[in-house]
């Protein structure tokens, strides 16, 4: 049987991969494994609750809850709101326990459980592991320990949690917004209210798109995964610039005034040298993955900054940041963590910090943004593969191996299995993008063969 926890917690087709049975007999197992790790010693537990818009989280919620309140603890629900909102308010409030509802920026059939320990932290992977083994045993027929009368969880709503969020991200900020033109694309997902609300109260003039959520058109040809209605819009109202987050609004990209996309590398080089102007850049350090961009490298390296590289996936970056005391760190993809004001990537913090530093400078997007030369980066996603034979692949090394020599320093090769979805990702960087499209396309058939 495969792992159920992924690099971004348990993640399917809701009502097919993730049922209804699954959330709650997760969310029991979290409630007991966590107890017995001594989370809860001396006190009554409490969890915070909070989802995306997606209509499978809607059942989905009811169940987290249900499982909870069944083992005991009580239930703060905040409703929909960003998956690093809910991060906060577990540390804000003090909370034993948080749990999301999402699928990031899935299409809208997918949900995921993300679970966060005390202070808005990710669990660990060793408690991740015992979640999942106490869930499987229990499955089987194991009997749960369950409290009765007055032991079981009580539920109630967090509605001030909406106000406590956008109040954080305001007060954070180093200057005001004020006389800024942005338009903010909310993916029709969790922040849809949040953002707009924090842009707003930081004095920024806004035009939104993707701000209605329905529960089935989250991500829907519009967010950080599709940039051309952004990329119109910002042209189209005369913006200075663009802001795109995911469903759960835990990532982030730009767009600037002439409406070209500004990635998570480029944002990432933006305010590594606004926090070391403030000095707040922590070991002269930023932290980012093995796909980072080697313009994003280079870049850093012509700034005196030093660059330090973790396999791919938020929880690295932050695990990494964590344990040397980094300040900035985060992806291409848009996951951003400025540790001294957020535990994960935040995206609306994201965007309001760069929209500050825009202000703050006096300089558009597009001038702070060309610190780095993005080189032609191709990425193919190879579905219906064994992702789990790409290092033990003879016929895929030696097609790699070549591809490197033929790339030489000019460009470089990285073949990974996703950590969230069934496929392995085929990336080649090159100084030419036709010779990069060419290279991922050969390697692309490759592992088709090897690995199909």
């Amino acid at each position: 049987m495969g792992r159920l926890f992924g690099t971004d917690g348990v993640r399917g087709v809701a009502n097919a991969d993730l049922t209804a049975e699954l959330a709650l007999g997760l969310s029991v197992a979290a409630a007991h494994v966590l107890a017995e790790a001594g989370t809860f010693a001396g006190h009554r537990p409490v969890a915070v609750v909070g989802r995306d818009p997606r209509a499978s989280g809607e059942f989905l919620e009811a169940a987290v809850v249900a499982g909870l309140a069944s083992a005991g603890v009580d239930v703060l629900r905040v409703g929909v709101l960003p998956t690093p909102a809910v991060a906060y308010l577990t540390g804000a409030l003090g909370a034993d326990l948080g749990v999301m509802l999402s699928a990031s920026h899935n299409a809208m059939p997918d949900n995921g459980v993300k679970f966060f320990a005390r202070g808005g932290q990710k669990l660990a992977d060793e408690l991740e592991d015992r979640i999942e083994d106490t869930y499987h045993s229990h499955a089987a027929g194991e009997p749960w320990d369950r409290p009765t009368g007055a032991g079981v969880g009580r539920v109630k709503a967090y509605d001030e949690g909406f106000d406590r969020y956008v109040a954080h991200l305001v007060a954070v900020l180093p200057n005001r917004l004020d006389g800024l033109k942005v338009v903010l694309d909310e993916a029709h997902g969790a922040a849809a209210r949040v953002s707009p609300e924090a842009f707003t109260r930081a004095g920024a003039e806004i035009v939104t798109i993707g701000t209605d959520p329905d529960g089935l058109n989250i991500n829907d040809g519009c967010g950080s995964t599709h940039l051309d209605l952004l990329k119109a819009a910002v042209v189209d109202h005369g913006a200075d610039l663009g802001i795109a987050h995911d469903g759960d609004a835990d990532r982030c990209l730009a767009v600037d005034a002439k409406g070209e996309e500004v990635d998570g590398d480029q944002i990432l080089a933006v305010l590594a040298l606004a926090l070391r102007e403030a000095g707040g850049l922590r070991k002269n350090t930023v932290v980012g993955t093995v796909m980072s961009n080697l313009g994003f490298k280079l870049a850093m390296e012509r700034e005196g900054i030093d660059l330090v590289q973790t396999a791919v996936g938020d929880r690295y970056v932050l695990e990494e940041m964590k344990a040397q005391g980094y300040a900035l760190g985060g992806e291409q993809s848009g996951h951003v963590i400025i540790l001294d004001h957020a535990t994960t990537g935040d995206g609306t913090l994201t965007g309001l910090m760069l929209a500050a530093r825009v202000v703050a400078t006096g300089r558009p997007l597009d001038e702070l943004a060309a610190v780095m030369r993005r080189l032609p980066q191709v990425l193919i996603n190879v579905r219906d593969v064994d992702k789990s034979r790409v290092a033990s692949s003879p016929e895929l090394t030696a097609a790699v191996a070549e591809a490197e020599a033929e790339l030489g320093s000019t460009g470089r090769v990285l073949l990974r299995s996703s950590g969230t979805e069934p496929l392995v990702r085929v990336m080649v960087e090159a100084a030419d993008i036709d010779h990069a499209r060419a290279v991922a396309g050969r390697l692309a058939d490759v592992v088709k063969s090897a690995l199909g």
